[in-house]
């Protein structure tokens, strides 16, 4: 008996787990969608080069530093690096150095690029941004495309379901000899008609779920469950007018933000190229040092005196005059130990005064103003589209918020049209044609009021994407 329980526990267990692997709420679909989503995964690391570059800019403000050595062996005349004098002897020799520099002005050249490139990092941000609001819009609408036909389904369903209870009833009454063949030949042809749409409706719902699953980039699962939540499929009236939408937009829309900030860097882009007509001053120093394999060490040995060839007269004698005489020793100069001895220094001011480049600096000018007037269009141009794109929203979404109250009550008036064309229909007083036209009208009517639900909070996402408030 334990293990039948044990045995039931685990089984129930199991498939619960499976349930929840296959159930997704709007937000996980939207957070798997963007971590697996080419285009923003391009776009994420389009911001990370721009980062690379802002930061860049900044080093570029730095001191550079630079080491040299060189190694090298001389046969035949050559010159003494040590003494400058010519030789005719085999040598190595060695130079070895540190060499820095920095910009002190050129036309607050770098200072621009800075900002510049700080300006092209944010728009970046924004471009990955607009990319991610890009498919999170899709994948709501993919979303509530599935549940969209999934209450279609069902509303399929219940209405096979009531024609088929006709076709149980009528065919009772066919045997029985209550009716004639013809009501049931009706009833049944309007069941395979509803039968067929059930068909066509869980189609549609694979396909909803399909091209979920691909805006998700994950493998298509026929299994997957949405989950539902219905406080965010109520319907309430949209407040805010086109204007208002549009003023918010201007100021949230990630594509408008990012075209803001690419005029302002083409504008630093204008001032990084007049700087070409300013002068360049620049700080430079240099440590070298050199070595020699004749460099010699003298170290003191003896004293020898020795005739200077001079004399003087001393009681008529002629007495020579003697010098002390130092005698060396000579011993190859360690190679560390000239490095010490031949350090040199060197520091100085540079000034690069632009005087004729072929017009390539005024020419750059002209080509920097084009790209700044040419960013200026496509920044008025891109709020132009999305004042027109605002507009038919809200033009579309009212149309479907109208349409749907109209449905409401027309699904409420077919309703109650439909209970006293049953109620008739099986006590005799219309025939199976008045029936069913009764019946298709207020099944069409549903399906159309669910379009209209669905459509209607679709409508007003699409506000909220424009407006930067995407709600999930």
């Amino acid at each position: 008996m334990r293990i039948v329980v044990l045995f039931f526990i685990v089984a129930t267990y199991s498939v619960q787990l499976y349930s929840q692997e296959n159930k997704m709420t709007l937000k996980q679909c939207i957070e798997t969608g963007i971590n697996n989503n080419i285009r923003v995964k391009q776009s994420g690391l389009q911001t990370e080069a721009a980062a690379i570059n802002s930061q860049q800019a900044k080093s570029d403000m730095l001191p550079n530093l630079n080491g040299s050595f060189g190694y090298g062996l001389n046969k035949g005349r050559n010159v003494d690096p040590l003494t400058n004098s010519y030789i005719n002897q085999q040598l190595t020799s060695s130079n070895i150095g540190l060499s820095s520099g920095v910009v002190l002005f050129n036309g607050m050249r770098l200072q621009n690029l800075i900002k510049q490139n700080n300006l092209t990092y944010e728009a970046t941000k924004m471009d990955l941004q607009q990319s991610k609001d890009n498919l999170t819009l899709n994948i709501i609408l993919a979303y509530l495309q599935v549940l969209s036909n999934e209450d279609i389904l069902v509303i399929s369903k219940g209405q096979a379901d009531v024609t088929k209870k006709q076709v149980e009833r009528m065919d009772v009454m066919v045997k029985e000899g209550a009716s004639g063949n013809y009501l049931l030949a009706d009833l049944k042809g309007q069941l395979a008609t509803e039968e067929i749409s059930i068909i066509n409706s869980a189609n549609a719902v694979e396909q909803a779920k399909l091209n979920l699953c691909q805006l998700m980039n994950i493998d298509y699962n026929s299994k997957l469950q949405l989950e539902r939540d219905e406080a965010s499929l109520s319907i309430t009236s949209y407040a805010a007018s086109s204007s208002d939408i549009y003023n918010t937009a201007l100021q949230q829309f990630a594509l408008i933000r990012a075209n803001e900030l690419r005029v302002k860097s083409a504008e630093k882009a204008l001032k990084v190229s007049r700087s070409g007509f300013y002068p360049t001053i620049s700080l430079n120093g240099n440590l070298f040092s050199s070595y020699s394999s004749l460099a010699e060490t003298l170290t003191p040995t003896t004293t020898n005196e020795v005739q200077t060839g001079s004399y003087v007269i001393i009681n008529g004698i002629h007495n020579p005059v003697l010098k002390q005489e130092q005698n060396y020793s000579s011993t190859k100069t360690a190679y560390t130990k000239q490095l010490n001895n031949n350090i040199g220094t060197y520091f100085g001011v540079n000034m690069q005064i632009p005087l004729f480049n072929s017009f390539q600096s005024r020419n750059q000018v002209k080509l920097s103003n084009l790209s700044l007037k040419n960013t200026e269009l496509e920044s008025e141009n891109s709020k132009t589209q999305l004042k027109r794109e605002i507009e038919q929203a809200h033009l579309n979404m009212t149309s479907s918020y109208d349409r749907y109250k109209i449905l409401t009550e027309q699904v409420r008036d077919f309703e109650e049209s439909f209970r006293a064309a049953e109620v008739r229909f099986e006590n005799g007083v219309i025939n199976s044609a008045e029936y069913l036209i009764s019946k298709n009208n207020l099944d069409r009517t549903k399906v159309n009021l669910t379009q209209a639900r669905y459509e209607y909070v679709f409508r007003t996402r699409l506000l909220d994407y424009f407006q930067g408030v995407l709600k999930i």
